[in-house]
């Protein structure tokens, strides 16, 4: 039947079907794969095709029929969907299946615009040739078809309005690599871009969406995380705004901390008019965020940070529900709840919580992150004062509302301000942190701005990376990719632009990287280890204690070269402490794993030496970035070995990594029985990782009578994160039916039975 059917080509001329052509493709692709099958992709697909179909839409049916085969038990079909997808996205960007030669490719892309011109400036001819026979095009058939659909979708370089694509990955990572060691010296800068590129594109390294989409464009920014802080002014909520729609533009997620903003009522000009208290600025930042989209990948989005004890707080806590009205709703908008030691001890004894405006009580918001004993101080020092506007609530009150509204929109996060401040790389005498980002993995030191020119002020930016732990198999190999990834980050901080002063003055102070991991869960299901049982607690902390050691050593050395970053006198590091120092001990509780490394060497050599970086650490979901690598995101357990995630390209199939073999030895999200195991594994990164980690908490309602979640389990849990040294809490995460395959014992903490 299909024989007889015309099918137009690109260049409008038709000509007959032949199937022989199709079948030849459909072969190769499934050359050294398990348990796929040729004819039963060409079955699938020939029943799509029609008179006159095009060649291109021929291509994405057959990519379709292979990749709707993709299942537990045929998880090859993620590669022959990918491999046809790879062919039909290099015939469209070159005309043909080959590549053209790197040098012919950058002055086809230089003269076009798309390609900074810097790379035919910096790099000679002889020095592409040689780049161009290091490259590796077979690498491209290592994705998987979910991979491959995410480069086209968000970080290949394209017409984004016609869908036209110009390049494909391996010329990515080799260009990616070349700008960022393109300022060092030319006798060793060859062996550097080499060996980056060979690390990226193996999926040791893991590259975030900015680096990947704008790094060898015109653009230039490309740090993931920005934190802009805001005064309780009018000046400097304008040029929060400003710098916000700034950024946004450039494809950053913001964390916006608006904590000092006083509170509703406030005399303003002393007394000559109320404030309007917190709500319209809120929106205000909101209308900023969404006021850009980014590339046209995604809308802006942003995390606002505040304290618990903010005079407004009852009300703020409801922002984002879905009961009210759009005059007291922000709903687009995430948030980050601020809590220290002292509001835990309250709800501990049973008391209350008093709420202040902060522009009522000075020095009790600075003290709230730069010291915890005066905080203490002089929150009851204002609680005696009787004259201080406040306003009294059970402490269990308003614990129970911000459990509710984190349960029942997932997206209420937690920051421990004690735990960022005493536990963190800077002093937080002269560098307090006082927010984290959009995504609850970064504690950077912020000022507020003025205006927008400021150069008074800080906005914090962090540039980011991960290693994948699926990768690796020995520690020691951290060590080559900890001095890649740092040198490679530490290059773009100088290489990129800065839309705004205040980022730019405090990047180049304290040159400030997050690496992280992604593929944890392999990670453990490989070496035969568990979530909930503590069978993985001494493999994590011998893991994260090489991470962050070989990150310390590769700055240390960079350092030694380039000199410590300006800011480094200001952070914890200079007086000779280390994470290792000032972590929770309740780590030690449930980990006896001993440290293995040479800390003390290490130790000596930062303090004589310094660091290039303030910070190192960080771990982020990337749940984009991920894909990319066939990896499970971040240090999460995944909800199903096949997952299912939709995007603007339609439904995507993604296979666990190693199921052939790691079928029964992976612990799937909703089989874990309680939070406690993964909250205690997190505490052992925590006690290695210098900033924050994206860590989630996941409920199954259907655990507990009526299919509800008991407060005293949301609250024990909330402490027990605390208790363990957690900076921070992202997502909670709450069963809801759907197939596992889908994505996107009760005891009481009253009366002082949780040791804090």
């Amino acid at each position: 039947m299909n024989k007889n059917l015309m099918i137009t080509k690109r260049s409008g001329l038709q000509e007959p079907l032949e199937l022989d052509k199709i079948h030849r493709v459909i072969y190769w692709a499934a050359q050294d794969l398990n348990n796929v099958s040729v004819s039963q992709v060409e079955l699938a697909s020939h029943i799509h095709f029609f008179d006159g179909m095009t060649t291109e839409a021929i291509h994405e049916t057959i990519i379709k029929a292979a990749a709707d085969l993709i299942s537990e038990e045929t998880p090859d079909y993620q590669y022959l969907a990918a491999r046809l997808a790879v062919f039909h996205l290099r015939k469209k960007a070159y005309g043909r299946f080959e590549p053209p030669h790197l040098y012919d490719h950058v002055v086809n892309m230089v003269e076009q615009g798309r390609y900074d011109q810097h790379i035919l400036a910096d790099y000679s001819r002889d020095e592409i040739d040689e780049l161009n026979k290091h490259i590796d095009h077979w690498r491209d058939m290592k994705f998987s078809y979910a991979a491959v659909k995410q480069l086209e979708g968000k970080y290949l370089v394209q017409n984004r309005v016609t869908g036209q694509v110009y390049e494909s990955a391996q010329f990515l990572y080799m260009l990616v690599s070349a700008c960022l060691f393109a300022n060092y010296p030319k006798a060793t800068r060859l062996d550097y871009v080499k060996r980056f590129y060979d690390a990226a594109s193996t999926f040791k390294i893991s590259l975030p969406t900015p680096i990947m989409a704008g790094v060898r464009t015109p653009t230039r920014q490309f740090s993931s995380c920005v934190l802009i802080e805001c005064g309780d002014s009018l000046d400097s909520i304008n040029a929060t705004s400003a710098a916000i729609v700034n950024y946004v533009s450039q494809r950053a997620g913001i964390g916006i901390n608006a904590g000092r903003i006083r509170a509703l009522g406030s005399p303003i000009r002393g007394g000559e008019a109320f404030h309007t208290g917190c709500l319209p600025f809120y929106k205000h930042f909101q209308t900023a965020v969404k006021s850009c989209s980014q590339g046209g990948v995604r809308g802006g989005a942003a995390t606002l940070f505040y304290p618990l004890w903010h005079l407004e707080a009852e009300a703020l806590l409801v922002l984002k529900n879905n009961r009210g009205t759009e005059a007291n709703r922000i709903r687009h908008l995430d948030y980050g709840v601020q809590i220290n030691r002292t509001l835990y001890q309250r709800l501990i004894d049973g008391r209350d919580i008093s709420l202040f405006s902060p522009s009522d009580v000075p020095g009790l918001y600075d003290a709230f992150f730069a010291d915890q004993e005066e905080f203490e101080r002089l929150y009851n020092q204002y609680e005696a004062d009787e004259s201080i506007r406040r306003k009294t609530i059970k402490a269990v009150d308003l614990f129970r509302l911000l459990m509710q509204e984190r349960a029942s929109t997932g997206r209420i996060y937690i920051q421990h301000v004690d735990h960022c401040n005493t536990h963190s790389p800077f002093d937080p005498k002269v560098a307090p942190i006082k927010q984290s980002n959009l995504c609850l993995e970064i504690a950077l030191p912020t000022k507020p701005l003025t205006h927008l020119g400021d150069t008074e002020g800080e906005i914090a930016l962090c540039t980011l990376s991960a290693f994948n732990l699926g990768a690796i198999d020995d520690l020691s190999e951290l060590e080559e990719l900890a001095e890649l990834t740092v040198r490679a980050l530490d290059s773009l901080l100088d290489y990129q632009d800065y839309p705004v002063p205040a980022a730019e003055l405090g990047s180049m102070k304290r040159r400030t990287l997050g690496i992280g991991v992604i593929n944890f869960a392999y990670y453990l299901a490989k070496n035969g280890a568990r979530y909930s049982d503590g069978s993985g607690n001494n493999l994590t902390h011998k893991t994260f204690e090489a991470i962050q050691y070989y990150l310390l050593k590769a700055s240390n050395e960079l350092a030694k070269e380039q000199g410590a970053c300006s800011g480094f006198d200001e952070t914890t590091y200079a007086q000779g402490i280390l994470p290792i120092d000032t972590y929770k001990k309740a780590v030690d509780e449930f980990c006896d794993e001993p440290l293995h490394l040479d800390w003390e060497t290490l130790r000596h050599s930062i303090k004589e030496h310094g660091l290039r970086n303030s910070t190192l650490s960080a771990l982020m979901p990337s749940e984009t970035s991920s894909q990319i690598s066939n990896a499970t995101n971040g240090i999460e357990p995944p909800r199903g070995l096949v997952s299912v995630k939709a995007s603007k390209d339609g439904v995507m199939k993604q296979v666990v990594p190693g199921i052939d073999t790691l079928k029964g030895q992976y612990e799937l999200l909703w089989n874990i029985p309680s939070n406690q195991g993964y909250l205690q594994l997190v505490g052992i990164m925590q006690k290695f990782v210098d900033q924050a980690i994206s860590a989630n908490t996941n409920y199954d309602p259907g655990r507990f009578e009526d299919n509800k979640m008991p407060m005293n389990v949301l609250l024990k849990d909330l402490m027990l994160a605390y208790k363990y040294g957690l900076k921070t809490l992202y997502y909670q995460n709450t069963r809801d039916g759907q197939s596992d395959s889908q994505n996107d014992s009760n005891d009481d903490c009253a009366g002082g039975a949780c040791k804090i």
